[in-house]
C-alpha cells in the first residue's frame, strides 16, 4: 500500500491502472469505511481510498476543526484493501481559493441541506476534483449518507461521468445504531440513547408496509416521539428512493431519512422501504 500526499505523485502513480475503484472518505474510519473498501477489492484491481477532511462542506459553527484526524491508524487499517491512500493536505486540493463549485438543484437545499447550508455544494464539488485526479471507473459510497448518495449519482449522470456509482448498505453496530465518526462525540448515557433513532425509523417503516400511507402524520408522529425523549429534531422525513422528492400515494420505493441532535452530535439515518 502506498500513502500519496501531493497530485503529481499520485498522477505518476495512476498513470497506467486501468481498473480502478475509489473509496473517498474523510478518514477517522471505522468499520463502515473498511466495508466500503472491501467492496471496492472486489471490483476493481487498483483500490484507491481518499482521506481528506473537506472544508468547503462544513458551516462557520461546524466541527471542521475538531473533526477528528487519524490518518496513521486509518492506514492500518487499510493494509491489504487499498493499495493507494490519497491524503492531501488542503492546499493541494485548493492551490487557489476555490471560487466555481458545482451548481444543484433544488433538493440540495432540502433535508440535510436545510440545516446545513452549502454543505452538499461542498461535498459535490470536492468529489467532483477527487473523481478527475483519480479517474476511477467505479466509487463506492455508503447509503447512510443517502442524500449525499443521491446527488452524486445526479451529477455523475448529468455530467456523462464514465464512472458507475455503488451505494453500500449502512453499517450498524449491533443494536442497530449507524456507524459514524461522529459517534465517538457521544457519552455513555447519549450512545444509549442514540439506538431510538432507528427504532424510531423501523416503526415508519412498519407503517408503511402496514399500509399506512399519511406521510406527513408518520413524520410529525416519529419526530414528536424524539422529541419527547429529549432529541433535537432537525427532519424525519419520507421520500421517493430514486430522486428524494416528495412521494405520491402508490410509490412503492420509498426511503425513510431523519436528522437530530442528541447533545452536541448530530445524528442521520434512514431505512429504504420497497411496497
Amino acid at each position: 500500500m502506498q500513502l500519496i500526499h501531493t497530485v503529481s505523485e499520485l498522477h505518476a502513480r495512476l498513470a497506467n491502472e486501468k481498473a480502478i475503484a475509489f473509496v473517498p472518505t474523510m478518514g477517522n474510519l471505522h468499520e463502515g469505511h473498511i466495508e466500503l473498501a472491501r467492496m471496492a477489492r472486489k471490483r476493481g484491481t487498483c483500490i484507491v481510498v481518499s482521506i481528506f477532511v473537506n472544508p468547503l462542506q462544513f458551516g462557520p459553527n461546524e466541527d471542521f476543526d475538531k473533526y477528528p484526524r487519524t490518518l496513521e491508524a486509518d492506514c492500518v487499517k487499510l493494509q491489504g484493501l487499498a493499495d493507494v491512500v490519497f491524503a492531501p493536505a488542503v492546499s493541494e486540493m485548493y492551490p487557489a481559493k476555490q471560487t466555481i463549485y458545482v451548481e444543484l438543484p433544488p433538493i440540495a437545499n432540502e433535508l440535510c441541506g436545510e440545516f446545513r447550508s452549502g454543505h452538499f455544494r461542498g461535498v459535490a464539488t470536492v468529489v467532483l476534483k477527487l473523481f478527475n485526479l483519480v479517474q476511477p471507473q467505479i466509487a463506492i459510497f455508503g447509503k447512510k449518507d443517502y442524500q449525499q448518495l443521491a446527488i452524486i449519482r445526479q451529477m455523475v449522470t448529468q455530467f456523462n461521468l464514465p464512472i458507475e456509482i455503488i451505494g453500500a448498505e449502512t453499517s450498524r453496530a449491533a443494536d442497530g445504531l449507524a456507524l459514524s465518526s461522529r459517534n465517538q462525540y457521544l457519552s455513555a448515557d447519549e450512545r444509549t440513547e442514540a439506538v431510538y433513532l432507528s427504532q424510531t425509523l423501523a416503526k415508519v417503516r412498519e407503517s408503511l408496509v402496514g399500509g399506512a400511507n399519511g406521510y406527513a402524520a408518520l413524520e410529525a408522529e416519529a419526530g414528536a416521539a424524539l422529541a419527547k425523549r429529549g432529541w433535537q429534531v432537525e427532519y424525519v422525513a419520507i421520500r421517493r428512493q430514486s430522486d428524494l422528492g416528495i412521494p405520491v400515494e402508490g410509490e412503492r420505493k420509498l426511503v425513510v431519512l431523519a436528522a437530530a441532535c442528541l447533545g452536541k452530535t448530530r445524528l442521520i439515518d434512514n431505512l429504504e422501504v420497497c411496497l
